[in-house]
C-alpha cells in the first residue's frame, strides 16, 4: 500500500513539474508593429530560446485598451512596437513592469531617455519621423498638385483623397493629433485637425493602413509615419514619401513589460533579447525601415534620414501622459469628428 501511495505521489510531483516546465516555456506577445515583423519576432525568438510565443497583433491604442482592461488578470507578458505615447501612459497607470535591462549600456540616448521618463517601465526600441506618402499615379490622373506640406492637404481639391487612422485606435493618429498641437499650437493645430477632416475619406483603425491603401491605388494620400511610405516605395508601389515643410513630429517605439505577467522571467528574456543588434537587425528583412535602438544594430540605406528631416522638440511625457492624452482625444472626438465632411 505504502509502495503504491509512493508511487501516486512520484507521479504527481513528475506531473506537476511537467506542468511547470510547460508553463515556464510560454510566452504571450503583444506586438503593435507591422504584421510581417511582428511574426518575424515570434518566430526568432523561438528558435532562439526554445520558448513558445503566443503572438496577437494589435495597433497601439488597442493594445493599450486591452492590457487596461486585463490589469486585473493579466493575460501577456510583453508589449512590442507601437508609439511611445501609449506606452507612457500604460507606465503612468501602473500597467507596466519596472526593469532595467543589462543591454541598456548598447542603446542611444533617446532610447534611454524615453525609459528614464517613464520610470524604467518602457524603453526605446526604434524610432521614426512622422510625414505622409501619396500614389503618383492618382495624383496624374486627378490632375492634383504636389503636396510637400501638411498645409497642402487642407487646399479644397483634395478633399475626398486624404486618409489617415482614428486617433483613438492609432498610435499613429495620435502622433499626427500631439504633432499638430505642439507644430501650430493647441487652437491653431485643433482648425487644421478640422480643415484636414473635411478632406478625409476614412478614418482606419490601423495606423499604417492609409498609405497601404495608396500603394494599391484606392486612395491617394495617406498619413503615417515615414518609414512606413518607404516600405510601400520600396515595394514596388507608385508611393512618394513627404516630409512636410513646416517639420513634423516623431515616434520611439517602445517595449514594455506588462505588470503581473504570468511568464516574468520569459518577457525579461524576450526584453533583453529584443534590444540586441541581431534582433533588430531582423528588420531588415521585412523591410522595416525605422532607426534601431541599438547603436550596433544596422539601419537601413533606404531609411529617411532624421538628419535632413525638421523635426520638432516633441515632448513625450506630456503628450504620453495619461490626463494630456485622455483630454485631446475627447477633444479630438468633441470638435473634429462629429464635423460633417
Amino acid at each position: 500500500m505504502k509502495s503504491i501511495k509512493a508511487m501516486i505521489c512520484t507521479s504527481a510531483l513528475a506531473m506537476a513539474a511537467s506542468v511547470g516546465a510547460a508553463h515556464a516555456d510560454k510566452l504571450t506577445f503583444y506586438c503593435s508593429a507591422q504584421e510581417d515583423w511582428c511574426q518575424l519576432m515570434a518566430r526568432s525568438f523561438e528558435d532562439a530560446t526554445g520558448i513558445d510565443v503566443n503572438m496577437t497583433r494589435k495597433s497601439s491604442g488597442e493594445t493599450f485598451a486591452q492590457v487596461k482592461a486585463e490589469a486585473s488578470n493579466p493575460k501577456g507578458d510583453v508589449w512590442w512596437g507601437g508609439t511611445g505615447d501609449p506606452h507612457l501612459q500604460a507606465a503612468e497607470e501602473g500597467l507596466t513592469e519596472e526593469y532595467m535591462s543589462p543591454m541598456r549600456e548598447q542603446l542611444h540616448a533617446w532610447a534611454i531617455s524615453q525609459a528614464e521618463s517613464a520610470g524604467n517601465r518602457t524603453i526605446g526600441i526604434y524610432s521614426g519621423a512622422l510625414g505622409y506618402g501619396y500614389n503618383t499615379e492618382l495624383l496624374a490622373s486627378n490632375n492634383l498638385p504636389e503636396p510637400s506640406c501638411w498645409n497642402d492637404l487642407l487646399k479644397p481639391e483634395f478633399k475626398g483623397h486624404v486618409q489617415m487612422a482614428n486617433p483613438n485606435s492609432s498610435g499613429t493618429a495620435y502622433t499626427t493629433l500631439a504633432s499638430m498641437v505642439q507644430l501650430f499650437g493647441e487652437d491653431e493645430g485643433f482648425e487644421f485637425m478640422k480643415g484636414l477632416h473635411a478632406n478625409i475619406n476614412q478614418y482606419t483603425k490601423s495606423g499604417s493602413a492609409p498609405i497601404k491603401a495608396a500603394g494599391r491605388g484606392e486612395n491617394t494620400i495617406g498619413i503615417v509615419f515615414m518609414h512606413d511610405a518607404v516600405k510601400q516605395a520600396v515595394s514596388g508601389f507608385p508611393v512618394k514619401v513627404v516630409a512636410p515643410c513646416e517639420g513634423t513630429g516623431y515616434e520611439i517605439g517602445s517595449m514594455s513589460i506588462i505588470a503581473g505577467a504570468r511568464n516574468m522571467d520569459e518577457a525579461k528574456k524576450f526584453y533583453d533579447w529584443a534590444l540586441t543588434p541581431e534582433a533588430q537587425n531582423l528588420a531588415l528583412q521585412v523591410n522595416a525601415f525605422q532607426v534601431p535602438s541599438n547603436v550596433n544594430a544596422q539601419t537601413s540605406d533606404k531609411a529617411p534620414d532624421m538628419s535632413t528631416i525638421k523635426l520638432i522638440d516633441y515632448d513625450f511625457a506630456k503628450y504620453g501622459s495619461s490626463d494630456e492624452r485622455k483630454r485631446l482625444l475627447k477633444k479630438w472626438d468633441d470638435e473634429v469628428s462629429t464635423l460633417p465632411q
